[in-house]
């Protein structure tokens, strides 16, 4: 999908009420607000078209702790191309596609759950309440014209296996089709591909996600395990 990464990112900073995304050369820079992310640099190459010299020169650039990297291309690939002082997420993402031209079927909650959905600012959210009233799965989607950003889905362990995921998805696979958007854009884990997939989505490419720590933290291990911040 030509331009799949632009409409990725233009969606996620609606869903996330990030600033608008300023155009570089190579891609994207995203300021996001946050201490866990200050901002994030978002690379337009996919796959093998990803470039060794241009991340280098980015990774070059940055010298505050907080700043993400995105790069579409698998992590064992990316990491010895980052300097001392980032950490690079072991779990490698997906950037996922599907058409949202059919019409999507809504589905309701298994008994004893209850579904909520509410529009705030161009972003769709969905609730899964549990019978008890805690969270047990929720999404949110970000529909920019012909493109909706797919962004946070998420079901509490004690959960899963239950549908609630499928349900999310189709709830806001219907809400993105409704506002005219034909295609729906997500980047996703390893375990949410399967769900992605089962129902239609398609992966565009592998996905990097790296944070500068600051020099002090030493050369991070694509094995290392455990996350500093949000990606």
């Amino acid at each position: 999908m030509d331009g799949v990464v632009q409409a990725w990112v233009t969606g996620w900073v609606v869903s996330r009420g990030a600033a608008a995304p300023e155009r570089e050369p190579w891609g994207f820079t995203v300021d996001v607000g946050q201490v866990a992310q200050v901002s994030r640099h978002v690379f337009e190459a996919l796959g093998d078209d990803v470039e060794e010299e241009v991340v280098r020169k980015v990774v070059g650039g940055v010298t505050g702790a907080g700043v993400w990297l995105k790069v579409f291309q698998d992590p064992e690939v990316v990491g010895p191309w980052l300097d001392e002082g980032w950490w690079v997420d072991p779990e490698q993402g997906y950037l996922m596609t599907v058409p949202l031209t059919a019409p999507a079927q809504r589905t309701a909650a298994p008994d004893g759950y209850r579904l909520h959905t509410w529009s705030v600012g161009g972003v769709t959210r969905v609730l899964v309440a549990a019978p008890d009233g805690s969270l047990a799965a929720r999404g949110q989607v970000a529909p920019t014209g012909a493109t909706a950003v797919f962004d946070q889905i998420e079901t509490v362990t004690a959960h899963r296996r239950r549908g609630l995921g499928g349900v999310v998805m189709r709830t806001l696979q219907a809400v993105a089709a409704d506002t005219g958007a034909e295609t729906g854009v997500l980047a996703g884990t390893p375990a949410g591909r399967g769900l992605y997939e089962s129902l239609g989505w398609h992966v565009e490419a592998p996905l990097t996600s790296a944070k500068f720590v600051g020099p002090d933290a030493g050369r991070p291990s694509v094995a290392a395990g455990g996350k500093p911040g949000g990606g």
